[in-house]
């Protein structure tokens, strides 16, 4: 299924995947190794472009300086084209699961350079807010939620004083940490952003992407 930001153009500048640093709690153990997702042997899911990682700095720095601190929880970040095709299949699989639903859900696993899933630039993260204890926030829907539950605004018409409202609020909160450090959020997914990739140029109307698929995927 093509993607409206599949015909932007991409520049790929070099930048090495490089590890997350300490300061970055994780979501373990990683969900998708957990499934048993074909990892290669000394993979590490938790890698991101050099500039990547220098922004998600920026807006750990922006939770921990609010009134009330939180951080980020990262979910998944680098993920290879083998286990984009799993999470596909593993999705596929499950009942009651529409094919229009999974396509939805995940990119496909392409291996043309002038389309590569997000993922697998090493660009595009997904995450989470908790607290400083390390506790998730309860955001509404679990991130790879199917269907609207994961659209980031499912829940805008809320009563800001209900449950669903400060869902709402709280994806909004990491939406603004977030794009503070240039980031772009994915049009039906709250816990999915990107910088530097085709869907980051596609949001932000820059005349390419700086990031394509990684040697590594």
């Amino acid at each position: 299924m093509g993607r409206p930001w599949h015909p932007i153009p991409i520049v790929d500048n070099g930048e090495p995947l490089l590890a997350l640093p300490p300061a970055f709690l994780r979501w373990q153990p990683h969900p998708y190794q957990a499934l048993g997702a074909p990892y290669p042997a000394g993979t590490d899911p938790f890698q991101l472009r050099q500039s990547v990682v220098e922004r998600l700095l920026q807006v750990q720095q922006v939770l921990r300086d609010q009134p009330a601190p939180l951080q980020l929880l990262i979910f998944d970040a680098f993920r290879p084209l083998a286990v984009q095709q799993f999470m596909v299949d593993h999705t596929r699989a499950q009942p009651g699961v529409s094919e229009e639903q999974v396509l939805a859900l995940w990119a496909e696993p392409s291996s043309d350079p002038t389309t590569p899933p997000p993922h697998s630039t090493g660009a595009a993260v997904d995450l989470t807010l908790a607290t400083p204890q390390g506790e998730p926030l309860e955001m509404g829907g679990d991130i790879d939620a199917i269907g609207p539950i994961g659209h980031p605004n499912h829940f805008a018409a809320a009563d800001p004083a209900s449950a669903e409202g400060r869902y709402h609020q709280r994806r909004c909160l990491l939406h603004r940490a977030m794009e503070s450090a240039g980031f772009v959020r994915h049009p039906k997914e709250w816990w999915h952003f990107s910088w530097g990739d085709q869907l980051w140029a596609w949001s932000s109307e820059a005349p390419c992407a700086h990031y394509g698929r990684s040697a590594q995927a």
